[in-house]
């Protein structure tokens, strides 16, 4: 028999979450996940079983992941050496073979599986099906570190979204299944290209208006000057901060990835330490959180 004790308490949690749940219901919710989880096979079916759990109180998920590691793995087993320009990868045509296999093949899969083994139904999908995105070359422009000359350079088949369809995705949210979504999507040019996984994310989330876009990450949030997580703040508290250098490196084009989705319609983004075992379900459903939200 269970402990009177711990029925009160599990008791006492729920009712707790029952506000949040409610306030969720019927929303969609855009997930990127990637880091540290992504590695990690107990946090992988942790977050599996959030986005089963998601589905199960009413909520629309829809799963964006990422992959560069596992990339660069096949990459070094097959012994395809990559070429860098200003530090970033260029994507050539025998590159992005490998790219879209393992993002949208044995990545997408493996994820699907995972959802699928907490009694959901959940459907491999990327940028090509139902002309969901079609992607536009990306123009990168650095800067020659002696010259201080910027310089256009060539990535080869790295993009960014041009357009999105949501007509597949807003069919799938009035059915049982949950979109989980590799960022490779096909060019006007009939080329395939690979796209930064928060930016697809951003872009996904805006086009469906979301009610949150969750990006799992290996770092806490954004820090205050001091290392303390900072819980909320508006965009133009987040520019202030990129401007003062509180915030600073990879977190800065993270954090203008979040103001680009608000700005394209999404109502709150945030940045969530994935290392945390169920971290979705304690952004979502808790009055705490788990990372830093981002509103307009």
């Amino acid at each position: 028999m269970n402990d009177k004790n711990t029925i009160s308490h599990d008791a006492a949690v729920l009712a707790k979450a029952l506000p949040f749940m409610q306030s969720h219901e019927g929303k969609t919710i855009v997930v990127k996940y990637g880091g540290h989880a992504m590695g990690d096979p107990e946090l992988g079916q942790a977050f599996a079983r959030d986005i089963a759990m998601l589905k199960q109180a009413g909520v629309n998920p829809v799963v964006v992941h990422g992959g560069g590691p596992q990339i660069a793995k096949m990459l070094d087993k097959l012994g395809i050496k990559s070429r860098f320009e200003g530090g970033l990868r260029v994507t050539d045509k025998e590159t992005m073979e490998i790219v879209e296999m393992v993002l949208a093949g044995s990545i997408n899969k493996e994820i699907v599986a995972m959802i699928n083994r907490d009694g959901e139904w959940a459907i491999g999908l990327c940028g090509k099906d139902g002309n969901m995105v079609i992607a536009k070359k990306t123009k990168k422009s650095i800067s020659d570190p002696d010259s201080n000359i910027e310089r256009i350079v060539d990535l080869g088949f790295v993009g960014e979204p041009d357009k999105i369809d949501t007509t597949l995705l807003d069919t799938l949210a009035h059915s049982e299944m949950i979109p989980v979504i590799a960022p490779v999507a096909p060019g006007r040019d009939g080329n395939t290209y690979n796209i930064n996984a928060d930016i697809f994310a951003g872009a996904i989330a805006g086009a469906l208006g979301a009610k949150r876009l969750l990006f799992l990450t290996d770092v806490e949030g954004v820090l205050d000057g001091d290392g303390k997580l900072i819980d909320k703040l508006d965009v133009k508290q987040a520019r202030a901060l990129i401007k003062d250098g509180t915030i600073s490196g990879g977190m800065i084009p993270k954090v203008q990835t979040c103001i680009k989705a608000i700005e394209e319609g999404v109502e709150g983004v945030v940045i969530v330490n994935g290392k945390v075992a169920h971290a979705v379900l304690i952004e979502l459903f808790t009055e705490y959180g788990a990372g830093t939200l981002i509103v307009r």
